[in-house]
């Protein structure tokens, strides 16, 4: 596909899907299609948002190679077109990069999310390369994930400015950089979909950007696409309201990693809670007390959430 074409389906809400197992802690693909078509059936559906799969939130580095891409075959084969679906590469080699974008690609895939190789230590130079090598290779859209907390995995503007000559690379997974203002993605956004990943919604939308990413999607979308509609009908104070009306589910996270790490930790607690389980986190990331998931239910009944439906 073409950029400008891919720029119209990676837009809106990206949604971070969990990984359900089941009590062996084997992948349970019928639960991942069955909720597919629940997400589509609450109004995830293209325009307003995107499946993203085997995540860090999805436990996506804890898939093995042969598990990862039947995962993401379910949600693609489940969602019948009706969303953009997407995948993630997690490898720092470009080689073994490029063999799973073609796999994705294959798959029916609209896209990837991709960061800089954090772990070979680029410099900007080495992620240029690496992300034209990509592009160059693939027929689907490139979301770069902006990493900031990693030395190396903070891409510099003029980088992204580079990257607009790369067809394929059309969007940004942006958090707040060290190392310039967060205004200066203005600059970016004739060429790609900003995406934010933090909570600065409104101000992304105020600079041209296109969407958000939301932990939190995949267990009430109906929240997410409150805000979507606040923010694309440029209502952007009420829709940062909304959104931060949410702040203490994400407080909560702090809270869960003192006894257990995990990214998927917090959105299967909050699917959990919200009567939608989708079974424990692979280890070395331990289950959830009874006591987490009751002080969540807590706090999603002090929001205004539905958890009791």
């Amino acid at each position: 596909m073409q950029r400008e074409e891919l720029k119209k389906l990676i837009r809106g809400i990206i949604v971070a899907t969990p990984t359900p197992f089941n009590n062996n802690l084997e992948i349970d693909y019928g639960k991942m299609a069955d909720m597919t078509k629940w997400w589509i059936s609450k109004g995830l559906v293209k325009s307003k948002a995107v499946i993203k799969c085997v995540s860090l939130m999805g436990e996506g580095p804890q898939l093995t190679q042969n598990e990862w891409p039947l995962l993401l075959k379910s949600v693609i084969n489940a969602a019948e077109g009706k969303v953009p679906v997407i995948g993630c590469i997690h490898s720092t080699d470009t080689k073994k990069s490029i063999t799973d974008a073609l796999i994705a690609q294959d798959l029916g895939a609209t896209g990837l999310q991709v960061s800089a190789p954090l772990f070979n230590d680029p410099n900007q130079d080495d992620i240029l390369r690496y992300f034209e090598a990509l592009s160059n290779a693939i027929e689907i859209g490139i979301m770069v994930y902006q990493t900031p907390w990693n030395k190396y995995g903070e891409i510099m503007p003029e980088t992204f400015k580079k990257m607009a000559d790369f067809e394929h690379v059309m969007a940004i997974k942006w958090c707040q950089a060290n190392s310039f203002e967060y205004k200066e993605m203005k600059q970016l956004a004739p060429d790609f979909n900003i995406l934010e990943n933090g909570s600065n919604i409104s101000e992304c939308y105020k600079l041209g950007g296109q969407g958000f990413l939301d932990e939190q999607a995949t267990a009430y979308p109906e929240f997410d696409l409150k805000v979507l509609s606040l923010m694309e009908n440029g209502k952007f104070d009420e829709g940062q309201a909304l959104w931060d009306s949410a702040q203490p589910i994400r407080d909560f996270y702090t809270k869960l990693v003192i006894r257990s790490g995990g990214q998927a930790r917090l959105k299967k607690a909050v699917m959990e809670a919200m009567n939608m389980p989708m079974g424990h986190m692979r280890p070395p990331s331990l289950p959830h007390s009874n006591e987490e998931i009751i002080e969540l239910r807590q706090i999603l009944h002090r929001i205004g959430w539905p958890v009791d439906k």
